[in-house]
């Protein structure tokens, strides 16, 4: 599968077992080495990687552990586009309120745990903003 099928398979919540990191070209430098295992998009680089190779990319990339990260997102409640690429921060907007990096699993559904995860498979996402807050928003794939 290529690496751009992988990535629309993630966002459609096929891929349980990956992680999907989106950069921000003006964090990365250059994207040429990105690229051989990414997909390029409008502003940067998107990975999808299986999970632990995508945890320890996510750290790398930007020197945060994932989970740790995902811990402090999921603290603010905001937007962030179903392409995972891009969102709204819920500090404001402007040239400073731009995504940097998004680090996002998906979660298989699940009926015998209810609510969102009843109606189909459900995306995590946690995304930091160039200001500087992070943010959160899960909603089933595809819907």
């Amino acid at each position: 599968m290529s690496d751009g099928a992988l990535y629309e398979a993630f966002v459609r919540g096929e891929r349980p077992d990956d992680i999907c990191i989106y950069l921000h070209e003006d964090g990365i430098g250059s994207t040429g080495e990105l690229l051989e295992i990414g997909t390029r998009v409008d502003d940067g680089v998107v990975l999808v990687l299986p999970g632990s190779e995508g945890r320890s990319a996510f750290q790398q990339a930007t020197g945060l552990d994932a989970m740790d990260f995902a811990g402090m997102a999921m603290q603010t409640d905001g937007e962030i586009d179903d392409d995972l690429v891009g969102g709204t921060c819920p500090e404001g907007d402007g040239d400073d309120h731009y995504v940097k990096f998004v680090f996002a699993f998906a979660e298989e559904r699940n009926e015998d745990v209810g609510g969102l995860y009843a109606e189909g498979d459900v995306i995590h996402a946690y995304a930091a903003c160039a200001c500087g807050t992070t943010y959160s928003e899960k909603w089933v794939a595809g819907g």
